[in-house]
């Protein structure tokens, strides 16, 4: 509506190679842009948490070429790391969140440089510096925390981020309260993770930075745990081996030889047996999840979103359709904009509609 106050909000996403930033007055983007960071610049650092003013420096120089500085903000929002389980919500970032993030108290990641760089441009500014809903974010309920055995917890962590925004998204284009719905939200892309939403919480998923759930581009995803104590045990692999064996070389890359899923259903079409039958085993998982995922929620289930980059593959999303939509009806949301939830959340806080939650370890 005229009149209202409009609010310029800075957001930052860094991920391996590469740091995405936008500008956005209230929900539009003015401008975005992906810098990428060579093999050879990165590899100078120690650590992923070094990195972090090399790419602030990077981030400062973006916005002047684009006429803009920090302190013409009035929130700089950051894609949150791997910290401690928390509810959903937009966290101000703080010394225990710093800590985290350097520590890298979930694990390291470039997803934990979001509050490093956002923090010092708070401090060299003024401007208030936020993340929303990081991977680590956890409303599981009870029964979904039982792993089997006393010594090990299930443990939430996913794309909250966008799994989140989607379902919000869906909730107000159907004109209802995403707290009064049941959603199943599936995001692929380079991971996959499968929730439950049921009363604004999503009281189930994976680990899906950890091994748990559907295989995808190059994670292994939940595999059968003797054989994996064997591999550990044979003597032919160190740990590091073994680890990459199950986050970064199986999946579509140990199967079929390349992460790359255009090319995969590609590769189906022409003729390619293996290749059809790697990405039928694929979709089998993922709907099987998303199965499994159904009977978390209280009551029938609303709707299963579909997204991330995967979601952009028709033959791919189809056959989940076909495979799911027994459950549900399916809606399609390719891709991620996470750029655009990261500034929501910021919006939301600044316009009064929720209070910025505070990071308590």
């Amino acid at each position: 509506m005229s009149g209202e106050r409009q609010y310029r909000i800075l957001t930052i996403n860094p991920g391996s190679t590469s740091t995405k930033i936008a500008v956005f007055e209230d929900e539009k983007e003015l401008f975005g842009e992906t810098l990428r960071h060579s093999a050879e610049e990165l590899d100078v650092f120690e650590s992923i948490a070094d990195q972090w003013e090399f790419r602030r420096g990077l981030v400062l120089d973006a916005l002047r070429e684009h006429g803009m500085g920090a302190r013409d903000m009035d929130a700089v929002c950051c894609r949150g790391g791997l910290i401690r389980p928390i509810p959903s919500g937009t966290y101000r970032v703080n010394e225990a969140m710093l800590r985290d993030c350097r520590e890298g108290f979930m694990g390291h990641h470039a997803s934990n440089l979001g509050a490093l760089i956002g923090h010092q441009l708070q401090e060299e500014t003024g401007v208030p510096a936020f993340v929303v809903d990081p991977p680590s974010v956890d409303e599981m309920s009870a029964s979904a925390c039982y792993s089997g055995h006393p010594l090990i917890r299930r443990t939430s962590l996913f794309h909250a981020l966008n799994q989140k925004a989607v379902a919000r998204r869906y909730a107000a284009e159907t004109g209802r309260r995403y707290e009064d719905l049941n959603l199943i939200v599936c995001h692929m892309g380079g991971g996959v993770s499968v929730g439950a939403h049921a009363g604004g919480r999503v009281v189930d998923t994976e680990n899906a930075f950890g091994g748990e759930g559907p295989f995808t581009p190059g994670r292994a995803g939940s595999m059968p745990v003797n054989e994996i104590i064997e591999l550990c045990f044979c003597g032919e692999h160190s740990r590091e081996e073994i680890l990459d064996m199950m986050t970064r070389e199986g999946g579509m890359l140990a199967y079929a030889g390349t992460t790359n899923v255009q090319e995969l259903v590609s590769s189906a079409q022409e003729g390619n047996g293996a290749v059809r039958e790697v990405l039928e085993a694929f979709c089998y998982q993922v709907a099987k999840e998303i199965a499994a995922m159904s009977v978390a929620a209280p009551g029938n289930i609303d709707q299963i979103l579909l997204t991330g980059g995967i979601a952009y593959s028709a033959p791919i999303t189809e056959r989940l359709r076909a495979q799911t939509e027994w459950i549900a009806p399916v809606t399609i949301y390719p891709g991620e904009d996470e750029m655009l939830s990261l500034a929501q959340g910021a919006l939301r806080v600044l316009r009064g509609e929720e209070e910025a939650k505070e990071y308590r370890p």
